[in-house]
Order: structure tokens, then sequence, then C-alpha cells
């Protein structure tokens, strides 16, 4: 690949100028897609940019989970690989990590101790008058299932003894498993697209076998600052260039999207989101209706645990009032978020370039179609756009699922 003068010099740009050279030398008769099946297949994750840290994120087994939260929250991340600190020296890759721990984990603790917390007598230590604003019968009878907290519960929960030696080793039954899938450098670009794409993962790592280590973790994120440095590419017009509807999104339509209404209390949006394997849900007026009003994420979870303090004054923690005090707690300790912002949205006659573009500059993973109205017509994720670029072939993953890496004979896996 020669590279001129002038030309974009990021490892991403050099990235998709491989593609660009790929695709040249792509038979004629070659769909778009199986054309860029193919130049994808032929590039190494190797060759994927490393993370913005020069190394990757880890956190320690015996780590509190509120330093993993504090770790993640200040990093920006949602999830990074948890190493045991008591697997031996000379233990495989598969021994050293428990496995990779997410907000989502989290929020299936934080669900769990609200259960809990549910049937314990008024006297029971810290959390009495937490419980208080939850156990009622009135609540519990107008909204079964719903997890509803007083607004200092947060804070009680946070200062308590329980939360402060509960370590990350502690919930590891709550980690993404699934199972525990990495891959090895030599593995393809289209591997790890259709791993992030059709099987839903939300970041892959890539393992250094020499090593026994996670040398990089590509995530959602950086694929679409990927293909945001591609948009002006050749290749990339293909899709690039045509409105959204052209291309069939979004595929979610606006009858499938999960949603919750704005006074409904804001753990039921963290249980829907952990229930489902959603990273986030659109909250709409109260009285049904389409029109979204804001969003949460389920790395907004962070909100909850990082400043506690913020919610002391409501009688209950409603999405509403959840967004109303993390916006205002933003505004006075940082410049702003787009996770918290006004309904990130377009339109279906926007372009795809125009999506990514937009994506990209908030970094954020998904955002809503509205019509003119501002009610919501459906959803688009980089999971949806993968599938309009590539596909997978037939019998491409064979028995890739009995293990992405050989496991060694002394693991205790």
């Amino acid at each position: 690949m020669v590279v001129e003068e002038g030309t974009p010099k990021s490892p991403e740009a050099k990235l998709g100028l491989e593609v660009e050279d790929l695709w040249d030398v792509q038979e004629p008769q070659l769909s778009p897609t199986e054309k860029l099946n193919a130049c994808f297949e032929s590039i190494p994750v190797s060759q994927f940019p490393q993370t913005s840290s020069s190394e990757v994120i880890e956190i320690r087994s015996d780590a509190s989970l509120g330093e993993a939260v504090r770790l993640l929250s200040q990093n920006k991340l949602l999830s990074a690989p948890v190493v045991d600190v008591d697997a031996p020296e000379d233990s495989s890759w598969i021994d050293r990590y428990l496995g990779i721990v997410e907000f989502a984990g989290i929020v299936v603790w934080i669900l769990h101790q609200v259960h809990i917390l549910q049937f314990l007598p008024p006297n029971h230590k810290f959390l009495a008058a937490a419980a208080s604003g939850m156990s009622s019968p009135r609540y519990r009878s107008s909204q079964p299932g719903s997890p509803k907290t007083a607004g200092n519960f947060f804070e009680l929960l946070t200062s308590s003894d329980f939360y402060k030696n509960t370590k990350v080793k502690d919930i590891s039954g709550t980690f993404r498993w699934a199972p525990f899938l990495a891959l090895q450098p030599s593995n393809s670009f289209l591997t790890m697209l259709l791993l992030l794409s059709k099987y839903r993962m939300k970041s892959v790592p890539v393992v250094d076998l020499g090593d026994k280590k996670i040398e990089n973790i590509i995530t959602q994120s950086a694929v679409f600052h990927m293909l945001e440095e591609c948009v002006d590419l050749q290749w990339f017009k293909s899709w690039g260039s045509k409105k959204l509807h052209e291309i069939g999104l979004p595929l979610m339509k606006s009858n499938r999207i999960i949603k919750v209404e704005e006074d409904e209390p804001v753990l039921q949006a963290f249980k829907i989101m952990q229930e489902k394997g959603v990273g986030g849900v659109p909250v709409v007026a109260s009285g049904g209706g389409n029109k979204a009003v804001g969003n949460i994420s389920i790395r907004d979870i962070q909100f909850l645990l990082i400043a506690p303090e913020i919610y002391k004054d409501y009688r209950s923690i409603t999405a509403k009032n959840f967004i109303t005090a993390v916006k205002s707690y933003l505004e006075k300790n940082q410049k702003g978020s787009a996770l918290m912002s006004e309904m990130v949205s377009c339109r279906k006659d926007d372009t795809l370039k125009d999506v990514i573009l937009k994506l990209d500059s908030l970094k954020i993973h998904r955002i809503y179609v509205v019509d003119n109205e501002g009610k919501l017509e459906g959803l688009i994720t980089l999971r949806d756009i993968i599938s309009r670029l590539v596909h997978e072939p037939r019998g491409y993953f064979g028995d890739f699922f009995d293990g992405i890496l050989p496991i060694p004979q002394n693991s205790r896996v």
C-alpha cells in the first residue's frame, strides 16, 4: 500500500486505505458485500489500532466494587477484563482472567440488593430508610416487579461497609462469560465484525498467547471511529452515500423498541436493559405515545454510584428525576455528556455517512430514527450497520465456538 503525501496518517485511515487497495483487486462480478467480506477476511485483527491508552485497562479481582466503578467511569469504559490475583504465575491466559466485568453486571448486583431489601425487617442495619420507599404495600400493589428506591438509597448503599467490602470477584456470577471469547491476533477483521454484530458481543478481546494476556480490546466505539475515518473512501461510498431507508435501516421499528415512561423507577429501566440484553432505552412521556424525552444507557448506572448524593432531595428516583439530576451534575462537574443529552436522533432520509459521523462524534452506539414530530420510528445500532456491510458466509464459524483459542493442558477450565 502506498500512502501519498498529505494522506491522513491515523491508524484507522491507513487501515481504510488498505481496504481500498484490496477492494480494487476483487473480482468485478462480486457484489459490494461480497467484496467487503473478502477484504476484511484478508486483514488480521492484529492490525486494528490499539486502545487509546498504552495498556489495556484491567481490574484486579480483589478490587472493591466501588474501585471498579471508578476505574470504568474514569476511563469511559463499558467493561474491563478481571485479573485473578490468586492465579499462579505460570497460569494460561484462560486461567489468568475471571472474565469481563461490565456495567450490566453491576446492574444485576444492584437489582439483587434491592430485591433482598424488600424482604428485610424495618430495623435491618443501614438501609431501613431506603427500604421504606420501595416496600410499601401500596407501591408493591401498583407496580409489581418494578424496583423503586427512595432518593437516599444509593447514598446509604455506597457509604455502607457492605458496599465497600464487596469485591469484584464476589460478583463474578454477573460476568459476561458466554463464554469468555477472545481472538488470536491472526483472526480476521470479518470474524471480529461478525462477533460484534450477529453474535452481539459488546467488545472483543485479542489475546497474545505468548504473553498470556489481553493485548487489545476492540470496542464498538473503536469500530465506529474506524468507519468514520473511511467515509470518504471509494469502497465505503457504496453504502455511505445512500439514505437509511435505501439500505433497509432501521431494522428495528418503533413497535419493537423497548422503552420506559418518565415516571417509572429508574431501576426499572436498568432492569429492562439487563433482562433484554440492550444497551439503552428511550424515556417517553407518561401516558403512552411514542415521543421520546430522553435516553438512559446501561453505563449511566455509574451515576447512581459515583454521585449518589445528587438524588437525596427526591422522594423517589424516577427515570425523569434521574435524567434531571445527572444533567445538573454533569453541567457542574464536566463539560457535558452525550449519554445524558437531549435525544440523539436522525431521520430516514439521512445518509449512512451522516449517522456514522454523528455516532462517532458523540461516542455513542445507538441512534433513534424519528419523524417530523419527534416520534420514534426506529432504532439503529452498530450491529445493524455492520449487518448492511458484511454477512456471515455459510459454515464460516464451523467449530469456532467450541473454543476460540486452544485450551492448554494444565487449564483448570
